[in-house]
């Protein structure tokens, strides 16, 4: 049975475990070391402070999480926050991405969040590390590419770009 739920510090392992791929096998992140668990455990105690951090479970195994975290971090940005969704590299393409992404964007739309903001990996071009794959899917989900940020990321002997990308979900009164 496939849920959503807050994830807590003592998912930290299982949380890890997924991240630690993309950080060893893509440029999806630019981190080039895979946190410590005690490192992870505690971003995501940074993060249940002040913002949701959700995983999705599907017949018990932990297939992804999704969080939120502070924009810039100025308190003139307090409406603004940006995005984070990793799934498990074997569970991709199930639809999981979009049902984690609308669970933690209806819950910050009730904290009153205006603005998401994700910040991704862009290649120039495609490789084994990194394709636009996030791009199309934060545009399927109503993103737009706001800007790109050249050749600002190095990894596996290469440059990459980084673009961000933008959705309004509320009303700026």
């Amino acid at each position: 049975m496939m849920r959503i739920r807050d994830a807590v510090p003592e998912d930290a392992a299982k949380l890890l475990a997924i991240y630690a791929w993309y950080v060893e096998h893509t440029a999806v992140t630019f981190e080039c070391e895979t946190p410590t668990p005690d490192e992870f455990r505690q971003r995501i105690e940074r993060t249940l402070a002040h913002y949701p951090f959700l995983l999705l479970e599907d017949g018990g195994a932990v297939l992804g999480y999704a969080s939120a975290g502070p924009f810039v971090g100025r308190d003139a940005y307090r409406f603004s926050c940006e995005m984070t969704i990793y799934l498990d590299h074997a569970a991709r393409g199930r639809g999981y991405g979009p049902m984690l992404y609308t669970a933690l964007e209806e819950r910050l739309k009730a904290m009153g969040i205006l603005n998401l903001y994700a910040c991704i990996g862009d290649p120039i071009e495609e490789d084994e590390t990194l394709t636009r794959a996030s791009e199309r899917f934060h545009s399927r989900l109503g993103y737009v590419k706001l800007g790109t940020f050249h050749r600002c990321g190095y990894k596996f002997g290469r440059w990459y770009n980084m673009i961000w990308m933008e959705k309004l979900i509320g009303e700026h009164r």
